[in-house]
């Protein structure tokens, strides 16, 4: 596979989840949930490099050195099925600011196209999480860090619950200076453009639209 890295988020109660989530007979109400839950078991281990700062404080009982994050954080969720993986990332981060992109996919030709983008201030500053639970093709992501780079964005991380190697290369064919996280690698796409075994459609299982 061409580009940077690519690091599979393996957990004993990530792989518990993500069965959950595979699961046909599992209802929105809880594939919602997991879904939340996983991308906030994700978010522990991407962020255990964000560089920090130290700070002088005082407790109940001294003065002590301490440390905060010396780096915004801003979650870019692709619209719509990126939303579901915002809530678990900010309960782990509540001062992340939170940006929007929105394409959507050529059924014939599976490009995608764009709707619309909004971000934060000082986006350029930020580390930016960029959050869609299928990397399927590829093509939607690559576009979305186009938009990044475009508004000035140079720290730039994926962060997908599943993912396929068409997608893999495709993303890092385009920026290879961008790491991937994923809390699985799947064997293909099918010949419509599905992730197999993959979780079906991640929006659709979301917002109970199907």
């Amino acid at each position: 596979m061409a580009g940077g890295k690519v690091t599979i988020i393996d957990h004993p109660l990530i792989r518990h989840k993500l069965a959950l989530i595979r699961d046909e007979k599992t209802g929105t109400k809880d594939f919602r949930q997991t879904v939340s839950e996983i991308a906030t078991l994700m978010a522990y281990e991407i962020t255990r490099d964000l560089p920090t700062r130290e700070i002088n404080i005082k407790t109940p009982v001294a003065s002590a050195v301490a440390h905060t994050l010396a780096k915004e954080v801003v979650l870019v969720p692709i619209l719509r099925a990126g939303l579901g993986m915002v809530e678990g990332i900010s309960s782990l981060i509540p001062t992340a600011k939170i940006g929007h992109v929105g394409l959507y996919r050529d059924e014939e030709t599976l490009e995608p196209h764009t709707y619309y983008a909004k971000f934060p201030a000082h986006i350029k500053e930020a580390k930016v999480l960029l959050l869609d639970p299928m990397l399927a093709t590829g093509g939607t992501v690559s576009e979305s860090i186009k938009i990044l780079k475009n508004n000035g964005v140079t720290d730039i991380v994926f962060v997908g619950l599943v993912g396929a190697p068409e997608g893999i290369n495709r993303v890092h064919t385009d920026h290879p200076d961008v790491d991937i996280y994923l809390a699985a690698l799947d064997e293909k796409l099918n010949e419509c453009g599905y992730i197999v075994p993959g979780l079906g459609d991640c929006g659709d299982r979301l917002y109970g639209t199907k």
